[in-house]
């Protein structure tokens, strides 16, 4: 008894132990929870304490020298003119008369906060407006009624891709191949009040209500909005306001300038999730570029796609992917990596593709023979009708094309083509196909290849497996 006794005093010590040290506990919880978050976080900064002076230059009051006498390690500056800049002391230009509204936001371990002021340029500064950008763009002052683009009519104006790749390995258009409402856009720049001016026609490519690739219906009187170039992030970007846009309306009107000349302009814009970019090449209306032969070369193409192979493929419809695993590593082929070529289903998809623009003229004069391997596997559908053209066959097809055209034809290409086709009857195994085209070596115009499997002109989708391309002596 005595040892049980016992055991019950310990059990009765140690509860009330237990109970002291959890209440001890909570009430440390307590008191901490009292604590702030963060401590090494300050108090926000209020709107009042972004305070900042401004001067005029002595020499050029169209310059403007800017000072924060705010806290804080950052300060960005919006000068209501379409330009920005960072530093607690930085300068601002305003070539134009008139009132701007100029923001500053400032940072500090607490937060942001920000505060705008007007200030006053008393008389627009000629000079300042005599830079040759913006000559180029709107034709200088002495054009009163500004310069009107146009887009190219010579040469893909419309491409896109992923930067790396040179922006154009997704597609690569002229203007023959784009939709009716997108030929006919012209954009007028003016050097009095930066104006600019979408005259689409009354409508433009792009967005609507939220699906893309649409024609845009546009206001019949083009709405009211000015331009900007500045420079961002060691870019030269081009901007235009309220909304208006420039060849894709998405209502982002936000541009790199890629080139810029009296006779060209190329500008680049984010796409596609940010997984690519979009170009587009204006010029003058009235203008007609020159068309540039490309030098003609003798050049070994090859694509082994366990490598890199020594030229760029674009796809045009068609879903491709360069490094994929080898669905049979048998007979003559026991590579790791091949090609997977896929042809979706609908008339949209129906002249899918893949092809190398060259970038020069193929000599063929000692090379005349392109060979490929390919896998087509039975799994394909090779019997249904899901639509086609009338002249075109009903059903996909065993069968490689490989075709050679002049690019500088843009959308009538395939007139002057050269096509070898070769039919594959041998299913789910890797066979190599030949295609000789050394009844055409004399010609000196092709400077693009086409690849396309299972035919065209019909609306049925498949999936076939290419390697080993290559074009050699």
């Amino acid at each position: 008894m005595q040892v049980i006794n016992f055991h019950l005093k310990r059990n009765k010590t140690m509860k009330k132990y237990i109970s002291y040290v959890t209440l001890l506990f909570l009430a440390c919880f307590a008191w901490t929870g009292c604590e702030l978050e963060d401590p090494e976080l300050g108090t926000p900064p209020t709107a009042e304490q972004v305070t900042f002076t401004h001067t005029y230059d002595a020499a050029n009051p169209n310059i403007v020298h800017f000072k924060s006498t705010a806290p804080g390690f950052k300060a960005l500056w919006d000068f209501g003119n379409g330009t920005t800049a960072e530093g607690m002391e930085v300068d601002g230009a305003f070539p134009l008369e008139g009132n701007y509204t100029v923001k500053l936001t400032i940072y500090t371990s607490g937060g942001s906060a920000s505060s705008s002021k007007t200030i006053n340029i008393a008389q627009t500064n000629p000079v300042m407006l005599n830079r040759e950008d913006y000559n180029f763009l709107t034709g200088g002052a002495s054009q009163t009624a500004g310069k009107t683009w146009v887009f190219s009519p010579v040469g893909p104006m419309n491409f896109g891709g992923q930067v790396a790749a040179g922006g154009n390995n997704w597609w690569s258009q002229p203007l023959s191949e784009q939709n009716d409402c997108m030929k006919d856009d012209e954009y007028t720049f003016s050097l009095a009040g930066f104006k600019f001016e979408n005259q689409s026609k009354g409508a433009m490519w792009g967005i609507n209500n939220g699906a893309e690739n649409q024609c845009v219906p546009q206001p019949a009187t083009p709405v009211a909005s000015t331009w900007n170039l500045y420079e961002e992030d060691g870019k030269t970007m081009l901007s235009v306001s309220n909304g208006e846009t420039i060849a894709w309306d998405d209502n982002e009107g936000v541009y790199q300038v890629m080139e810029l000349s009296e006779n060209r302009l190329v500008i680049r814009k984010v796409c596609c999730g940010g997984e690519g970019v979009r170009n587009y090449v204006l010029v003058p209306k009235g203008y007609t570029p020159p068309v540039i032969q490309k030098p003609f070369k003798v050049v070994d193409i090859n694509d082994t796609f366990d490598e890199p192979g020594n030229f760029t493929w674009s796809t045009d419809r068609a879903l491709f992917n360069e490094s994929f695993d080898n669905p049979a590593q048998v007979g003559i082929n026991t590579s790791d990596k091949v090609a997977r070529y896929t042809k979706s289903a609908g008339q949209a998809n129906e002249f899918a593709n893949i092809f190398i623009d060259l970038g020069y003229r193929i000599d063929l004069s000692q090379r005349n023979i392109i060979k490929l391997k390919v896998f087509v596997p039975s799994f394909n559908d090779y019997t249904s009708m899901l639509g086609a053209e009338d002249w075109a066959v009903k059903t996909l097809q065993k069968q490689v094309s490989v075709k050679l055209q002049n690019s500088l034809l843009g959308g009538n290409a395939y007139t002057t083509q050269a096509e070898v086709i070769q039919k594959v009857t041998q299913m789910d195994q890797w066979v190599e196909l030949t295609f000789d085209f050394s009844n055409v070596s004399a010609r000196t115009d092709f400077d693009k290849i086409v690849v396309q499997l299972g035919g065209e002109g019909h609306f049925n989708p498949g999936i076939f497996y290419l390697d080993d391309f290559r074009l050699m002596p």
